[in-house]
């Protein structure tokens, strides 16, 4: 079986700090060098990939004069524009300077919540001008470790003056820009507000334009929390509410890896792209991941490519599972299509089900044949159908 080439027409994006990640850890230093966004532009664009995201400090250093920034923003255009690669997605780092130390948007300090917002507000009319349509929001250090350290209804509460605030501020700027929230349990923090995509999608019921929000789901960060990801696109999918997707590699409840796609938990990845593809998403197919240290730069590249052939490798297992005979068979024989079947017929009433009579025994009795089902899925899987 040949090995699948990516196109722009698949939609693969990277953020900067994925490929420009340097190695750096807890334990250890960079052991790779710091990367020129332009460079890293072109070298995506040679390996089919769509588009790019980045943090306002990947693209202009943090604390940078008005000229050295404009020289900077200048040249990553003009690199947009001969590689063909378009922003799909914008964020703003508000974890990696000292002044964040408590947190962006909820620290208990108001003048940083005040300086917080208006860089995020800068990097929004960049993100604008270079043509983003979503804007990626993680809150990495709005948590706690204490628990009388924070005020979790008073953070909430602060997070949502935030975020009514940046809507209304796209709103009046004419912005086309909607919002994703990316959840995360924890990490850097010891317990992060909105852990899990049903927690993020709770709080988005609670704003004002809650139509411009929605989520940006990561596999590392589900499974982080011991969450089946592949359920936490599903819900997002269901509520119209997947605005964008990270997508990388995890062995399970640890610290964050970011392994590349596929590179974790292989299963849980394969449903993934089964639940996006029945799901309809067609945005970007973006992979929020990290080379390991221990490659140098050519070993980057390798590892970009991977996410991009692992998740088409993927696809097309998918695509083959889905078509194949026996699956449908085995899936009527799973009761699958029925669960699409309302429990109440038309003009039936509750009712009509409490005074309905069951074979309980023989209800018990049946079997689901659930097993030759996923058994068939990890044949798919390791190639030896299709």
């Amino acid at each position: 079986m040949p090995v699948p080439t990516p196109t722009p027409d698949d939609k693969f994006s990277f953020g900067l700090w994925t490929v420009g990640y340097g190695g750096s850890d807890p334990f250890g230093a960079a052991t790779r060098p710091a990367m020129d966004p332009v460079y890293a532009l072109e070298k995506l664009a040679g390996l089919g990939a769509y588009g790019v995201n980045f943090h306002d400090d990947d693209l202009v250093p943090f604390g940078s004069e008005r000229e050295q920034r404009q020289r900077l923003v200048d040249a990553w255009t003009k690199g947009l524009a001969d590689t063909g690669l378009v922003v799909t997605t914008a964020t703003t780092n508000l974890f990696t300077h000292p002044v964040f130390k408590d947190g962006g948007f909820t620290s208990n300090d108001r003048d940083v919540r005040r300086f917080a917002l208006a860089k995020v507000i800068a990097n929004i009319d960049l993100a604008a001008e270079l043509g983003a349509k979503v804007y990626v929001c993680w809150g990495g250090r709005d948590g706690a470790e204490y628990g009388a350290s924070k005020d979790v209804p008073a953070a909430l509460d602060r997070l949502r003056e935030a975020y009514d605030l940046l809507a209304d501020y796209v709103t009046e700027r004419g912005y086309d820009l909607r919002f994703a929230l990316e959840p995360k349990p924890n990490e850097p923090r010891g317990d992060i507000l909105l852990p899990t995509v049903g927690h993020a999608l709770a709080f988005i019921s609670t704003l004002e334009r809650s139509e411009l929000f929605g989520v940006n789901p990561e596999i590392g960060h589900e499974e982080m929390a011991g969450i089946n990801a592949a359920h936490g696109y599903a819900q997002a999918l269901w509520q119209g509410k997947l605005f964008h997707i990270d997508l990388n590699g995890q062995h399970g409840p640890r610290f964050d890896q970011d392994l590349r796609f596929g590179a974790g938990n292989l299963r849980g990845a394969f449903w993934v792209v089964d639940t996006l593809l029945a799901g309809g998403y067609d945005g970007p197919v973006h992979f929020d991941y990290k080379t390991a240290r221990t490659e140098d730069d050519a070993g980057v590249w390798v590892s970009a490519r991977a996410n991009m052939t692992n998740y088409l490798v993927l696809r097309d297992k998918v695509r083959a599972f889905r078509a194949d005979p026996e699956v449908r068979q085995a899936l009527t024989a799973a009761r699958v299509p029925e669960l699409s079947v309302p429990t109440l017929a038309a003009g039936e009433t509750w009712s009509d089900v409490a005074a309905g009579s069951y074979d309980i025994e023989g209800l018990g009795a049946r079997g689901m044949a659930f097993e030759h089902l996923d058994q068939l899925a990890l044949e798919h899987l390791y190639g030896v159908r299709g």
